[in-house]
């Protein structure tokens, strides 16, 4: 037992530094005023009710939509190419699951400029719509820009988590539903779908959190007017200096995640059960 408790000391004193210390000073410019430097401090909640001002309500509910689309477009096609890549044999599955997370290995800030050469009104897509004689079309700063951006940095989060749970299907519950006399979409259903949710789960929940909090992407493809939840929470620490409402807005966006994840986590629960 000691031998385990020296094995994770390092990791707990690691986690206390660089998590549990950094959210408690969240948590305490969150509900006082002063600045950031905590000197001369007041207790408040001014900071949560500013949030209610219908401009950071409209910030929260477009974060939200746009997460949800995002995540919408991930798990259609993210379960397809799952679904497809665990056709093949281990060893090229192996071979198409890195060719899915090689682009997880260049930073989220080329990946994004690389879009933007492509979108642009002068990118590539424009550029070959001209060749064509057609006229160019204007993606850059909208949402399907953002949506985009997103969709492919994201995809990786999606597709992994649902190839593990189809990978770790035992092959005799398809071939017995076959046998059976189950139609193909009555397999897919009833059979494949239902016992790879855990892993759908797994990738909507990182999936939807990484859409709502993020702020590069939107700061690049949407333009300095398109702004999400991740952005105004960037804005109040470098920009505006607000470290009380900027803190207030994570605490705000942390509760709305582990909302979702237990929401999540229930469902789940909830098919098993009705299995039993």
């Amino acid at each position: 037992m000691k031998y385990y408790i020296k094995m994770v000391r390092p990791y707990m004193v690691w986690s206390v530094l660089m998590i549990v210390i950094p959210m408690l000073l969240i948590a305490a410019y969150s509900v006082t005023t002063g600045g950031n430097t905590l000197v001369n401090i007041q207790f408040t909640l001014e900071n949560f009710a500013k949030f209610a001002e219908p401009i950071y309500v409209q910030v929260f509910a477009k974060s939200l939509r746009i997460g949800l689309i995002t995540v919408g477009i991930c798990l259609v096609l993210g379960y397809t190419l799952a679904y497809n890549i665990c056709r093949f044999e281990e060893r090229i599955q192996s071979s198409l699951i890195l060719l899915v997370t090689i682009p997880m290995w260049i930073n989220t800030l080329l990946r994004t400029y690389a879009w933007i050469s492509i979108l642009s009104d002068n990118g590539i897509i424009n550029t070959f719509l001209q060749a064509l004689g057609l006229e160019p079309v204007t993606m850059m700063y909208t949402n399907f820009a953002v949506i985009i951006g997103m969709v492919s940095d994201f995809l990786p989060f999606m597709v992994i988590p649902i190839h593990t749970s189809l990978s770790k299907i035992d092959k005799s519950l398809i071939e017995a539903a076959q046998d059976l006399g189950a139609t193909p979409f009555q397999t897919f259903t009833k059979v494949i779908f239902k016992l790879s949710i855990p892993g759908v789960l797994n990738g909507v929940i990182v999936t939807f959190l990484l859409s709502i909090s993020t702020f590069v992407i939107p700061k690049l493809l949407g333009g300095g007017q398109y702004t999400l939840i991740g952005n105004l929470i960037e804005n109040q620490f470098i920009s505006v200096g607000n470290w009380n409402f900027g803190s207030a807005l994570s605490l705000i966006l942390t509760a709305v995640i582990l909302v979702a994840i237990t929401l999540m986590r229930r469902l789940d629960q909830e098919d098993k059960e009705e299995e039993l």
